[in-house]
């Protein structure tokens, strides 16, 4: 019984092992499953609310650089939704994710920007752009 609970610790954000700022916004999420992501993704059409999912793997070195100023940025952008997806731990609804990571960003339910690959500046931007 407790086995789950610590697995479940182990996903998502908490199992990436890195340290994040505080998110202080309560507008970062993470999904550690697929049935978490396409609850997230089903949230994001129905409410039309401007997120920024970030697909990820936690054996990917530039994912891990990125993650932490992802995590950042959310305190910077309170009214985008940010959302951390490890491509392994959701592996059927991420089948069309071919780079890591991936940043996909929704406005009024749709998706209507991709950005690959790691870059802060070039991140800040693009969140400012959809925010």
């Amino acid at each position: 019984m407790g086995g789950d609970q610590d697995d479940k610790a182990k996903r998502g954000l908490e199992g990436t092992g890195l340290n994040f700022p505080i998110n202080r916004h309560g507008n970062l999420k993470s999904a550690s499953r697929d049935d978490d992501l396409r609850d997230i993704l089903l949230q994001i059409k129905s409410f039309k609310f401007p997120a920024v999912i970030n697909y990820g793997a936690s054996w990917c070195r530039v994912c891990s650089q990125i993650l932490p100023v992802f995590c950042k940025l959310s305190n910077d952008f309170p009214k985008l939704s940010f959302i951390y997806a490890d491509i392994d731990e959701c592996p059927e609804t991420t089948q069309q994710i071919r780079y890591t990571p991936t940043f996909q960003f929704f406005r009024d339910g749709e998706r209507v920007d991709e950005m690959y690959g790691a870059g802060e500046e070039r991140l800040h931007d693009r969140l400012w752009l959809h925010s």
